[in-house]
């Protein structure tokens, strides 16, 4: 493991499936790089279909509660 992955992470990945009433599912996390110019993704399981989708995660949570819907 490396020292950016013990962290808390940065981005929340999920995958989203349907379209007006989206199912979510977190999947992953990701780690901002130093430089600040990409994302180190870990991912849980591997959809085979729908989408995946990458949300910043917010000090509130609120990204956790709703989860990434806009």
């Amino acid at each position: 493991m490396t020292k950016s992955e013990t962290k808390r992470p940065t981005h929340a990945l999920y995958q989203v499936q349907g379209d007006e009433k989206a199912r979510w599912t977190r999947i992953g996390a990701g780690w901002m790089n130093k430089d600040g110019k990409g994302i180190n993704i870990v991912l849980d399981s591997v959809p085979l279909s729908g989408r995946i989708v990458l949300r910043e995660v917010t000090e509130d949570g609120a990204q956790e509660e709703t989860g990434g819907q806009q």
